[in-house]
Order: structure tokens, then C-alpha cells, then sequence
């Protein structure tokens, strides 16, 4: 067991306001979270849809690779069973997929927690500079514990309400993703009859409302992809700004070529919030599967996203992008393939410059 680090201020941990949003399925690897450690942002893993060892080898990885500070990310186990008779109808909605990509359907219930227990146990015992959590708010005792072991906590949050719970149970800073976010949207409480509405809250109006309502640091998410929104963020009360598809085209990122090359090719050109491939609404390019399953797909996560998991593999390793989950913010036709050093230096740079302007405005006049 290695010695827990100091307490520290979560703005404390970067040169830059940046941080690397955590993406689960690949995108998030090693070398990309130490890349952007090292070039003075946050850089992050992500251990959702990853057994317990496969983190800690991940985390191993990255203090090899550098000795800045690192997050990691923690998917917050499932509420309870979704209903197994839409879960079936779903099923046999997909079996022309099976037969078309020759591949069995997955098991729906192959787990609900995600290992999380496990994962904590693992943080808790070798700590890490951050560790935030998707899907909901760790209980109080929980926080408390990561508090002592000298690791900032943050949540991700879709509301003040939601804010407001994760002060209420200690955590260390909240991360306010806009309905723009790439991927799935982290709400604490998944409401299918949201589904028709608008799809969430733009980040701007909710960095403010957030600001509004609680003390915590914020890292504002949602489809920003350059310097000049990271200053906007900053501007409406944010202290940080995550990004994911802007460095998910990255050399150093995980994520499938197909899914790289489909952020800036005039085949996808509008991005939508599906329940297709998981079952919880997450922001992906439209493509095929998300046009003719989308609309039927049930609030059932994670049962979905187990069920498609060898759909998503069989297509990719058919070159056919149709069938993957390509997630992506709405800024996705912005992505530049930079290294990541390179991409936190621009952006870095652009941030400076738009200060730069807004201070040579204000002497004008």
C-alpha cells in the first residue's frame, strides 16, 4: 500500500484549467491521461464497463508514465433491474443484428454495479489524486473516506438539485455536464418520461445556475472543443473545463479508428441522445442503429448495453460504423488531430489569447 498524498485543493492539480474528460470504452487510456498530465491539464482514466484489475493495472500504467496528479472515474452502481419484459421485446427487435453481424446477442444480466465495490476498495487502499463518479452520489461515508485518504472527490452533476446532493454528501467539487456532452449524460436518477423534452440543460445557463447554488468547484462539460468556450465557462463561474471529443481524435486515445475518422466525416453530420446501445441516454453521431432502434430502445441500463456489447464489437471489426456507438458532443466537426501536449498547448493558448483581448478591451475603453 503506498502512502495516501496530501489533501489538496482540486484547482490545485492542473496548470491548466483542463481536464480530460474520462470515456469509458477505450478512448481513455493510459497514454492519453499521462500525456495530458504532463502537459499541465488533468488527465483521467476511466474504469467504467473495466473489472477491478484491469483499473489497477491502468492506474500502474499511468504513475509509470507520469508523476503528475491523474483521475479516475467510477461508473455508480445501477438502482435496480429494468423491466425484463422490455428488455425482451428489445431483444427480439435486435435479432435481425445478430444474424447480420453473426454474432449472439450478449447477456442482460451479466452485472449491475460494475465492480464498484471492488474499485473503491482498490482507491481506498492505493489512493489517487481524484476520483469522480457518473450515474449518481456516493453516500456520505463513502466521500468521507476518500476525504481522509487524501483524494479529491467529484461528482458529475445535470442539475442544481443535483449539486446541491453532492454537497450535501461531501464531495470535494461537482462536474456540470450540458445536454452538449459527448457520451452518456450523468444523471443521478434516469427519467424515461424526460425522454420527449428538451434533453437537458445547455452548460452555460446550468454553469450559472450551479454557481448560484452551491460553494464547490466546477468543471464545466458539454461540447467544447476550443479555447475561446473554455474562457466562456470560465467566465460563467467555472474553474475548469473538460473535454472528451476534442481529444478523443488524439493518436494517444483508445477509442477505434472508425469511431476517430467519423468526428469530422460529412457521412455523420448531427449527433442525437440515444438509449440504442445502452439503455441510459448518452449523445452519439446518428447512424444506422440509432435511427432504427433508437426509438424503441427501453430505459434499461445496464441490461442494453450488455445485450449490444458484441453487436458494437462484431461491427467495428467489420469496418462498418453504422452499427457502433459513436459517441461525440455536439462540437464534434471541430476536432483537430493533435497530440494530446500539442492539443492542451492550443488550447491553453487560446485560452490566454482571448484573455489577452478581453484585457486589451478593457484598457481601451
Amino acid at each position: 500500500m503506498s502512502s495516501a498524498p496530501s489533501p489538496t485543493s482540486l484547482t490545485d492539480l492542473w496548470r491548466h484549467p483542463i481536464v480530460q474528460a474520462p470515456m469509458a470504452g477505450g478512448a481513455s487510456c493510459p497514454g492519453l491521461a499521462a500525456a495530458v498530465s504532463e502537459a499541465g491539464g488533468l488527465g483521467f482514466l476511466a474504469a467504467g464497463y473495466k473489472t477491478a484489475d484491469s483499473m489497477y493495472e491502468e492506474i500502474k500504467q499511468v504513475r509509470a508514465l507520469t508523476s503528475r496528479p491523474f483521475g479516475v472515474n467510477l461508473f455508480m452502481p445501477g438502482s435496480g433491474p429494468a423491466d425484463p419484459a422490455a428488455v425482451a421485446v428489445y431483444r427480439d427487435q435486435l435479432a435481425g443484428e445478430a444474424t447480420w453481424y453473426d454474432t449472439p446477442l450478449g447477456d442482460p444480466e451479466s452485472g449491475r454495479d460494475d465492480g464498484y465495490e471492488a474499485k473503491l476498495a482498490i482507491l481506498l487502499d492505493d489512493p489517487v489524486p481524484v476520483v469522480s463518479f457518473t450515474f449518481g452520489c456516493p453516500d456520505r461515508d463513502t466521500l468521507d473516506a476518500f476525504a481522509r485518504a487524501g483524494t479529491c472527490t467529484v461528482v458529475t452533476v445535470t442539475s442544481a438539485d443535483e449539486a446541491r446532493d453532492a454537497q450535501w454528501a461531501g464531495a470535494d467539487a461537482v462536474c456540470v455536464q450540458g445536454t452538449e456532452a459527448g457520451g452518456h449524460q450523468g444523471t443521478h436518477r434516469d427519467d424515461p418520461e424526460a425522454d420527449g423534452a428538451c434533453g437537458g440543460t445547455g452548460l452555460l445557463a446550468l454553469v450559472t445556475l450551479v454557481r448560484e447554488t452551491v460553494p464547490l468547484p466546477i468543471v464545466a462539460a458539454g461540447g467544447l472543443m476550443r479555447g475561446s468556450q473554455i474562457a466562456a465557462v470560465l467566465a460563467a463561474g467555472a474553474d475548469a473545463a473538460q473535454l472528451g471529443t476534442a481529444f478523443l481524435v488524439c493518436p494517444e486515445s483508445g477509442a477505434h479508428a472508425l469511431h476517430k475518422q467519423a468526428m469530422t466525416s460529412p457521412m455523420f453530420v448531427r449527433t442525437e441522445l440515444t438509449r440504442a446501445f445502452s439503455g441510459r441516454p448518452a449523445r452519439g453521431l446518428v447512424n444506422r442503429f440509432i435511427r432504427e432502434h433508437g426509438p424503441y430502445a427501453p430505459a434499461a441500463y445496464p441490461e442494453v448495453h450488455h445485450l449490444t456489447s458484441g453487436l458494437r464489437k462484431a461491427a467495428a471489426a467489420a469496418g462498418d460504423p453504422q452499427a457502433m456507438a459513436l459517441w461525440a458532443g455536439q462540437g464534434h466537426r471541430l476536432a483537430r488531430e493533435l497530440p494530446a501536449a500539442r492539443l492542451v498547448s492550443v488550447l491553453a493558448g487560446e485560452l490566454d489569447a482571448v484573455a489577452g483581448a478581453s484585457g486589451a478591451r478593457g484598457a481601451a475603453s
